[in-house]
C-alpha cells in the first residue's frame, strides 16, 4: 500500500500537480467537567495577551486573582445551562455558557468565551429556541447581544442588538419577551449621560437573529409582557464551599445538582504565556 500511495504521489507531481492535501483536524472537543459531588473548578489559563489586554499588574508575589461568577441557571429537558462570567478583582475577562445534556452530571461549555463579556439571563420558548442574553462589561457595558439557539442548546450564533455597524455604543438590556419562536422584542438602557434619549425598544421578526430600533424615550420604556413565571432552578453561592450550586426544586424542596468553584486559580505575568 506505501508503494503504490509513494507511485501516485510521483505521477501527480510528474503532471505538476500536488498531491491531495490532507484533510484539516478536527477542532478538539471542549473540556468535559463531571460532578461528583464536589465543587468543579472551570479550566482557565491565563495568558501574557489576557493580562497587556485588561491592563492588570500581576507578579509572583502578588498575582491577581481569578474568579468564576454564574448569573443565570434554566433548564430545558434534560439539560441544564448556567451563564456568567470570568473576572478578576477588577476587570470583566470573558463571558461563559455551560450546559449539561445529563441533567447536571457531565458539564461543558456550549459556546466559546467572548472577551471582556458577560452573560446574566436565559431563557427559552421550547425545546429548541431559547436565548442567552449578554453585552461587553469593559471598560463599561456596551454592544449588548443575543446567543440564539434554534437546536435546544446544542449550538448557540451571537446576535449584536445594535448591529456591526453601530458597535461601541454603551447600553445594557433590561427586558426580553419571546411571545413566540419569530417575534422578540427587549429594552436597552444607554445610561446617564448617552447622547439623545436613553432608552431604546427594539424588536426582531426572526427570532432574534437581528433587530430593529422601534421606540426611544427619555423615561424607561415598558414591555408589554407577562410577568414571569416562577422558576423551579436556581444558583444559590454558598460561602464555606466558595462555589456556586445549582439546584433544582422538587414540590418544597430545593435540591443540589451540581456546583461550579468560584476560584479559577490566578494571573502570574512570569507564568502566562
Amino acid at each position: 500500500m506505501k508503494f503504490w500511495v509513494a507511485v501516485l504521489g510521483g505521477v501527480l507531481c510528474a503532471f505538476g500537480q500536488e498531491p491531495p492535501a490532507a484533510p484539516p483536524a478536527a477542532p478538539p472537543a471542549p473540556a468535559v467537567l463531571e460532578y461528583q459531588g464536589k465543587p468543579m473548578p472551570l479550566a482557565f489559563q491565563c495568558t501574557a495577551d489576557d493580562i497587556d489586554w485588561a491592563g492588570l499588574t500581576c507578579s509572583p508575589e502578588e498575582p491577581c486573582p481569578i474568579y468564576l461568577e454564574l448569573a443565570a441557571v434554566e433548564s430545558v429537558g434534560q439539560r441544564i445551562f448556567a451563564a456568567g462570567n470570568i473576572h478578576s478583582a477588577t476587570v470583566t475577562l470573558y463571558s461563559a455558557l455551560l450546559g449539561s445534556d445529563d441533567s447536571g452530571h457531565t458539564w461543558r461549555e456550549v459556546h466559546a468565551r467572548i472577551r471582556g463579556a458577560g452573560l446574566d439571563h436565559i431563557e427559552f420558548f421550547d425545546a429548541e429556541f431559547g436565548w442567552a442574553i449578554g453585552q461587553t462589561l469593559f471598560p463599561l457595558p456596551q454592544d449588548p447581544f443575543l446567543l440564539v439557539t434554534s437546536d435546544g442548546g446544542q449550538s448557540w450564533r451571537r446576535s449584536p442588538v445594535f448591529g456591526e455597524s453601530r458597535e461601541n455604543r454603551f447600553g445594557t438590556i433590561q427586558q426580553v419577551y419571546f411571545p413566540s419562536r419569530r417575534d422578540g422584542t427587549l429594552t436597552v438602557d444607554r445610561g446617564p449621560g448617552s447622547e439623545g434619549d436613553r432608552y431604546e425598544a427594539f424588536e426582531s421578526a426572526d427570532g432574534g437573529n437581528s433587530w430593529t430600533i422601534k421606540q426611544t424615550s427619555r423615561k424607561p420604556i415598558p414591555l408589554k409582557a407577562p410577568p414571569p413565571k416562577p422558576s423551579d432552578w436556581r444558583l444559590r453561592a454558598d460561602g464555606p464551599s466558595q462555589a456556586y450550586h445549582v439546584e433544582h426544586r422538587l414540590a418544597d424542596r430545593w435540591t443540589n445538582i451540581a456546583a461550579f468553584s468560584v476560584k479559577l486559580g490566578a494571573c502570574k505575568a512570569s507564568d502566562a504565556q
